[in-house]
C-alpha cells in the first residue's frame, strides 16, 4: 500500500487543518504565558509553580518525541523483538533518573545542570564545559526532530515524484517542514520561556497518548482483542517467522563462520543499551525539568508520573509495531520508508479503512500525524530551552559578566540565543536532510551518557572531586563519543554509512557508549588525581543542599 502516492485532497486538507488548529492553540498559550515571564526563574523554570502530574505530562511530552513515536513503532514493525528494546531501555534509563538525580538534582540546583556541577569548583571553567557539552547534546538532537519533521510533511502530504501540493514539490516541502517548525520553537521558547514550553508540552503529551490510545484500540479490535493472534499474524507477515517474536534479528545477530564480527554486534547491543540507560539522566532538556516544580518531592513525584505515562506509551506502541507488521506488512513499509519511520501512519491509515473505508483512514492519517507534528514541536521546544538557559545563565551570567548580570539582562540574552539557537538548528537541518537521524539520537544519548552522567554523579557523591576533574570528564566524555561515530562504521565502510565511497574507519562499534562512558569517568577521576583542589567545606554544604533543599534558593525565586 503505497499510501503516500495515494493520499488525497481530502485528507491533506484534514492533516492541515488539524495542525494548523493545534499551532493556533499553542500560539494563544505563548501569548498567555509571555505576560506572565517576568524573572529569570519564570523564564528559566516557569516559576516553579508546576505540580507532579503537570510536571509528569511534560517530562513525557519532552521524552517521547517523534523518534519515540515514529521510529520505535517503525522498529518493531520490521524487526519485531528486538526493536521493543530501545523501549525498555528508555523505560529502565528513567530508573536512574529518579534513584540517582531527581531530588539531588531539584535541592542542590537553580536552572541549569551547570549550577549542581559548578558549586564546589570554580565556576567559569566548569560553567563553560557544561555549556558547551549542553548545546552539542541539543544540537544532535534538534537535528534529528527537525529532520524528521521535514521528512514527515512531505510524506503525510503525499507529494508524489512529479508532483506539487499549495505550490510545493516533495524537497520544498520538507525545507517548509524544518522552517515551519524551527520558527515555532524560537516564538515558544522567546516569548513564553519555560512557563509556555511546559503548557505546549502538557497539551501535545495528552493528544500523544490520546492518539497511541485510539490507534492501539482499533489494531485490537481488528483482532478481537486478542494479542496472540496479533503477534502471530505479525510474524507470519514479516517474513521472518517465529524469529520475528525472539531477539537477534536486529541486535547482537550471528554471523555464521565469523566470530569476530558476532562479537562486534554483540558489544554493540551492549553498547546501545548502556548510553540509552545511562543517557536519559544526563540529557540537559530532561534534567532541568525537575526545577520547574517547588520542591524535591514533587520532583519526584512528576518523575513517577512521567514513567506511568512513557511505560503506557511504549506498551502502545509494542501494538502498533506489531499491527503494522501485520495490517500494512514488511514491503509496503520500506517500500515508503527503509528506516519504517511511516509504519505508525500507513497502520492508521490501515485501520481506518478496516472499519469504515477511506473516509475514515483518511480522519486517522490526519489525526497521527497531528500528533507525531506534536511530538516534534514539543520535543525542539524543550531543547531550544535547555540551550537559551545555559547560554544565558551559565555562559553569559556567570562566565563573561562573573555573576553580575541582572535578571532583566539574562532574561533578554536567553531570548536572543533562543533566536539564534533556532536560526542555527534551521540552517542545519536544511543542509542536514540526508543525516540518518536515528543515529543522530544515539549519539546525544551516549554523549549524555559519556559527558554529563559521569560529572554528575562525580559531583554530588565524591568529597575529592574537583575543577580539573570535572572539565576533564566533560570534555572527555563529549570528545571520546564523537570522535568514535566519526571512525565507526556508522560514518564510512559499510553500506548505510553517511560518507560513500571512503572507508576510514577503525572503530567496529556503530555506538560509542560502552567504551566512550567509561573514557568519561576515567577522564574526570584521573583529572581529579591529578589537581589538588579540594574543598570539603563546600562538599558538606553540597550534601546538606542535596539530601534537604536548605538554602539552595535565593529569597525571590518562589
Amino acid at each position: 500500500m503505497m499510501f503516500a502516492a495515494e493520499t488525497s485532497d481530502s485528507s491533506r486538507a484534514i492533516t492541515l487543518l488539524l495542525f494548523v488548529s493545534m499551532i493556533a492553540v499553542t500560539l494563544v498559550i505563548t501569548v498567555r504565558a509571555s505576560r506572565q515571564t517576568k524573572s529569570a526563574a519564570d523564564f528559566h523554570s516557569g516559576g516553579r509553580g508546576f505540580t507532579g502530574l503537570q510536571n509528569g505530562f511534560a517530562i513525557g511530552s519532552d521524552y517521547m518525541s517523534a523518534a519515540s513515536f515514529l521510529g520505535i513503532a517503525g522498529m518493531i514493525a520490521l524487526f519485531g523483538y528486538d526493536g521493543f528494546l530501545y523501549s525498555i531501555g528508555f523505560l529502565v534509563a528513567w530508573l536512574v533518573a529518579l534513584l540517582l538525580v531527581a531530588e539531588l538534582l531539584r535541592n542542590s540546583g537553580r536552572f541549569t545542570m551547570a549550577d549542581v556541577l559548578s558549586y564546589r569548583m570554580r565556576q567559569r571553567p566548569v560553567r563553560t564545559a557544561a555549556a558547551v557539552s549542553t548545546l552539542t547534546v541539543s544540537v544532535f538532537y534538534l537535528l534529528a526532530q527537525m529532520v524528521g519533521a521535514g521528512a514527515l510533511i512531505a510524506l503525510l502530504l503525499g507529494i508524489a515524484p512529479g508532483e506539487t501540493y499549495l505550490g510545493m514539490d516533495a524537497d520544498t516541502a520538507k525545507i517548509a517542514g524544518i522552517v515551519v517548525v524551527g520558527i515555532l520553537m524560537i516564538v515558544y521558547v522567546t516569548f513564553g520561556g519555560m512557563k509556555d514550553t511546559t503548557w505546549v508540552q502538557i497539551i501535545k503529551a495528552g493528544m500523544l497518548m490520546g492518539g497511541a490510545f485510539l490507534l492501539t484500540v482499533m489494531v485490537l479490535g481488528v483482532y478481537g482483542f486478542d494479542l496472540g493472534a496479533l503477534m502471530n499474524d505479525a510474524a507470519g507477515a514479516s517474513g521472518a517467522g517465529q524469529s520475528f517474536l525472539e531477539p537477534g534479528l536486529r541486535f547482537g545477530t550471528e554471523v555464521p563462520g565469523d566470530a569476530l564480527q558476532t562479537l562486534w554486534n554483540k558489544l554493540d547491543m551492549i553498547s546501545l543499551g548502556l548510553a540509552l540507560v545511562l543517557g536519559t539522566a544526563g540529557l540537559p532538556h530532561i534534567l532541568i525539568r525537575f526545577y520547574t516544580v517547588p520542591d524535591s518531592k514533587t520532583a519526584r513525584k512528576s518523575v513517577n508520573w512521567g514513567i506511568g505515562l512513557i511505560g503506557t506509551f511504549y506498551l502502545m506502541t509494542l501494538v502498533l509495531g506489531f499491527g503494522a507488521a501485520a495490517l500494512v506488512g514488511k514491503e509496503a513499509i520500506t517500500a515508503q520508508d527503509a528506516a519504517g519511520n511511516t509504519a505508525a501512519p500507513q497502520l492508521a491509515e490501515a485501520a481506518g479503512e478496516h472499519f469504515g473505508g477511506s473516509g475514515l483512514a483518511a480522519v486517522m492519517l490526519a489525526i497521527i500525524a497531528a500528533v507525531a507534528f506534536a511530538a516534534i514541536l514539543s520535543t525542539v521546544a524543550g531543547l531550544t530551552i535547555a540551550s537559551s538557559s545555559s547560554l544565558a545563565h551559565d555562559f553569559y551570567n556567570s562566565v563573561l559578566r562573573g555573576g553580575r548580570a541582572t535578571e532583566q539582562d539574562e532574561v533578554r540574552v536567553a531570548r536572543m540565543s533562543a533566536f539564534g539557537v533556532g536560526a542555527v538548528a534551521i540552517v542545519l537541518a536544511i543542509f542536514a536532510q540526508s543525516l540518518n537521524v536515528a543515529f543522530l539520537v544515539a549519539l546525544a544519548f551516549a554523549i549524555a551518557a559519556s559527558a554529563n552522567l559521569p560529572t554528575l554523579l562525580l559531583s554530588l557523591f565524591w568529597k575529592r572531586f574537583n575543577t580539573q576533574g570535572a572539565v576533564a570528564g566533560i570534555y572527555g566524555g563529549l570528545i571520546s563519543a564523537v570522535g568514535l561515530v566519526i571512525f565507526s562504521p556508522v560514518v564510512s565502510g559499510s553500506e548505510k554509512a553517511l560518507v560513500t565511497g571512503a572507508d576510514f574507519s577503525w572503530f567496529p562499534l556503530a555506538n560509542p557508549g560502552l567504551v566512550s562512558i567509561p573514557l568519561g569517568l576515567l577522564c574526570a577521576v584521573v583529572g581529579t588525581l591529578l589537581s589538588d583542589e579540594r574543598d570539603p567545606r563546600r562538599f558538606a554544604e553540597l550534601q546538606v543542599r542535596a539530601l534537604t533543599g536548605a538554602g539552595a534558593e535565593p529569597a525571590g525565586d518562589h
